[in-house]
């Protein structure tokens, strides 16, 4: 994709033009308006014929990036630029205040910061009601939070820093796993959060964990 004759992103202050990223079997391709999308196809093709792999192109999206009116003219005639051709009807273009997910992360144009992590919670609200039919003792309830609400957001929050509101929602739905509807748990929160040693049961603190993760990215 480097090597072909794609224009990519140009970006002030490095040589190279941006045009693709990798990661596992996910990739990423930045088109210019001036690019064509045949032309992607075309080197995917190739690179599936040299390489003996297989391209899902009807899975791809794509994110029209730039102007309000370019985006509307992207969506409205299902091409990227005055030189492209059109973009089969089975791809999908991602339409305002939409996000799809790129690594982990969820991308798009006027998306709230809070969209993806909606999609997040819910899943965490509906495995812990699923592991709550169980009865699981104490002990078993915070291995469950761990694998669950720490497990599920530990990445997200290193690539989208969770909202306050988010934090504080799903502190209160670990309350309420850990201890029902009670307003005061049967452990306090610090001592939750304690190590063994001193008496805790080493639950995750969201807080503490996403300040952690906030330091890191500095």
């Amino acid at each position: 994709l480097r090597s072909s004759l794609l224009t990519g992103f140009s970006i002030p202050g490095r040589l190279e033009k941006l045009i693709v990223t990798l990661f596992a079997d996910d990739t990423t391709v930045y088109l210019s308006d001036l690019d064509s999308f045949d032309n992607l196809e075309d080197t995917l093709a190739e690179w599936c014929n040299g390489s003996r792999a297989k391209f899902n192109i009807t899975k791809t999206e794509i994110i029209p990036i730039g102007s309000t009116e370019y985006q509307n003219t992207v969506h409205h005639n299902h091409m990227i630029g005055p030189l492209s051709s059109k973009i089969p009807q089975n791809i999908h273009i991602v339409q305002d205040k939409e996000c799809i997910r790129i690594l982990g992360a969820w991308i798009g144009n006027k998306v709230s910061t809070h969209a993806p992590w909606n999609k997040v919670c819910k899943e965490i609200e509906d495995s812990l009601e699923h592991w709550g039919k169980s009865h699981p003792t104490i002990e078993g309830r915070r291995l469950i939070v761990q694998m669950t609400v720490a497990a599920k957001t530990q990445y997200l929050t290193s690539a989208q820093p969770m909202p306050d509101v988010i934090t504080t929602k799903l502190e209160k739905m670990v309350h309420t796993f850990l201890w029902g509807d009670a307003q005061a748990g049967g452990i306090n929160k610090q001592t939750m959060h304690s190590s063994h040693q001193r008496g805790g049961k080493k639950l995750v603190d969201i807080h503490a964990r996403n300040d952690a993760i906030k330091l890191k990215t500095l």
